[in-house]
């Protein structure tokens, strides 16, 4: 089996004890030496400004190829302008270009009267702009919001049309669902890299709810096996196993490329990397 390209999500730190765990989680996971690693902004891009500084000091200071997330909330085309500027100072070249989530209350999206009214406005933008290479988002389960599988492939390509290359996708339970959605892509004509999300579970009740919330649907055969795991208090052991065979299982089916989202929590992540073969470059010295 061959070794996949991988890389990280990151989410900036809101206090002091969430920064030592970023540090510690890009400190830990540096030496795998990912294509890149990303970092969100919050809901509504709420940590806007905590975003741009995390990206800075992980750029700066491990040597990361860093995606920085940008989205459509709240924001006016001039403020995107002075975020993306300082982007580019800092030495970022990719953005991960994203709708968004509502602001925190709200039930929808609204674009801002003087902002972007879609992920394909904000791509087409960056694009004519010309300094990054643009990553975008995939659901290879509905969006909450679509009506089903073809409308997200076909907004999916108005995103590749508009300018970007290459597409992470929402993380889902089993590989089968990433090769529907790949076959569907395929037969739609996109010719974009389109890179799976995985989520190495680091708590069952959290990742359900997350499911929830973006429309992943739980298989009921991974419910009872965490349910059998949690009992034997075996979850751990559970997780780091279901996510290595979801791996393997993307790789055997042609996938070169694995988005990992951390959570800010390295170990789990960087357990499975080193199953599929990923470690850290050892160099051996000349004791002769």
């Amino acid at each position: 089996m061959s070794k996949p390209n991988i890389s990280f999500e990151f989410f900036p730190p809101q206090t002091l004890d969430a920064s030592f765990r970023l540090w510690e989680t890009a400190q830990a996971l540096a030496p795998l030496k990912p294509n890149f690693v990303s970092v969100t902004y919050g809901a509504g891009g709420t940590t806007r400004k905590l975003t741009h500084e995390a990206v800075g000091a992980i750029h700066k200071n491990y040597g990361l190829n860093v995606a920085a997330h940008l989205t459509c909330v709240e924001a006016t085309r001039a403020e995107t302008k002075e975020i993306i500027d300082a982007y580019a100072e800092a030495g970022v070249t990719e953005i991960v270009a994203l709708r968004g989530d509502p602001p925190k209350g709200a039930t929808r999206f609204t674009p801002h009267p003087e902002g972007f009214a879609s992920s394909v406005e904000l791509i087409e933008w960056l694009a004519e702009d010309g300094r990054f290479t643009l990553r975008c988002g995939a659901y290879p389960e509905p969006h909450p919001e679509a009506a089903d599988t073809l409308a997200d492939v076909r907004w999916l390509k108005r995103k590749c049309e508009a300018g970007a290359t290459s597409a992470i996708t929402q993380f889902f339970f089993e590989a089968d669902t990433f090769f529907r959605f790949r076959d569907a892509c395929v037969k739609e004509g996109i010719t974009a890299k389109i890179i799976p999300g995985i989520l190495p579970i680091q708590s069952w009740k959290g990742a359900k709810n997350f499911a929830r919330r973006c429309g992943t649907s739980i298989p009921t055969w991974v419910e009872e096996a965490y349910e059998a795991a949690i009992r034997d208090d075996r979850e751990q052991l559970l997780s780091t196993a279901l996510c290595t065979e979801l791996c393997d299982d993307l790789i055997a089916g042609g996938v070169e490329d694995l988005h990992f989202y951390t959570l800010n929590r390295p170990g789990l992540t960087r357990d499975v990397c080193h199953a599929l073969g990923v470690t850290p470059d050892v160099v051996l010295e000349n004791v002769a």
